[in-house]
């Protein structure tokens, strides 16, 4: 099992993010959210581009990435789940469970601690909200979640098979979270007691700095309820929300370079470090 999935986790990932890419757009040009005033030319190259810097930078440094990592811990039994002896179905599930957690705690970490927000923050720099919103992030970024994620990985001693159903499952709930894709309400109101939706996700991208410290998970909405980051809807509306934070307005910003360098600029305006108001 442990060569199959170093031969062919690439694989696996790149064809699980290809078939979700291609039903999420396909989704966001039948059935529309919200009408785009800045088109996908002008936005989807910066945001695509970026998920190739990163992607090449993580292979290049961590070829294995956290699947061989998982698989490294396996051998000499590391890890809290090899400890207590945890049998498969119950190690899968509960790695996949609390690295969910893990995801969520820092996402607020990176809100609350100013030098983790100004990488953060150019994923919520985006002046649109779509699928590829939910790819782009700063490579810096990419390598420090890397880096806590595998320390979560060794701790718990997750299972090599739950670590890539959940980098799948990660890829394909942010993408699907950050879709301008319309969902009946009561449907949306039925999923969200266990799966954070669109509508739901795309409170935490308002310019409202109160608004973009709330609704911070990826995959299950119980985190936020638990800990207080719970907001059912922006005060604006889907429709009428400004996507966004202040400081970065010009669609210049869109390019890739300046993407790239946007951390380590001010901005226009004073810098908001977006520390969460509530909860954690």
């Amino acid at each position: 099992m442990a060569p199959f999935l170093l031969a062919h986790e690439p694989a696996i990932r790149l064809g699980a993010f290809a078939g979700i890419f291609a039903v999420m757009a396909l989704w966001e040009a039948l059935a529309p959210r919200r009408r785009q005033a800045i088109g996908r030319w002008r936005r989807w190259p910066g945001n695509l581009g970026i998920v190739v810097l990163s992607s090449l930078l993580v292979r290049l440094l961590l070829p294995t990435a956290a699947v061989g990592v998982a698989l490294y811990a396996e051998t000499p039994g590391w890890g809290l789940l090899h400890v207590l002896k945890a049998p498969n179905w119950l190690a899968l599930g509960a790695s996949v469970l609390l690295l969910d957690l893990a995801i969520y705690l820092q996402h607020v970490l990176f809100h609350a601690v100013p030098a983790l927000w100004r990488l953060h923050r150019m994923h919520h720099a985006d002046l649109e909200f779509d699928l590829t919103t939910g790819v782009r992030f700063h490579p810096l970024e990419i390598l420090l979640s890397l880096g806590i994620k595998l320390g979560v990985i060794v701790a718990l001693g997750a299972p090599a098979t739950a670590v890539l159903v959940f980098e799948v499952l990660l890829n394909a709930t942010s993408m699907f979270n950050h879709g301008n894709v319309r969902l009946p309400l009561p449907l949306d109101h039925l999923l969200r007691r266990i799966l954070v939706t669109p509508d739901m996700h795309r409170v935490h991208h308002s310019w409202h700095p109160d608004e973009t410290n709330s609704n911070f998970g990826f995959n299950l909405s119980w985190w936020d309820r638990l800990f207080g980051t719970y907001r059912a809807q922006p005060r604006d509306g889907h429709i009428n929300m400004t996507i966004g934070i202040h400081q970065f307005r010009d669609p210049r910003e869109l390019r890739l370079d300046r993407m790239l360098w946007q951390p380590f600029r001010i901005g226009r305006g004073a810098d908001q470090n977006n520390r969460p108001s509530s909860g954690l």
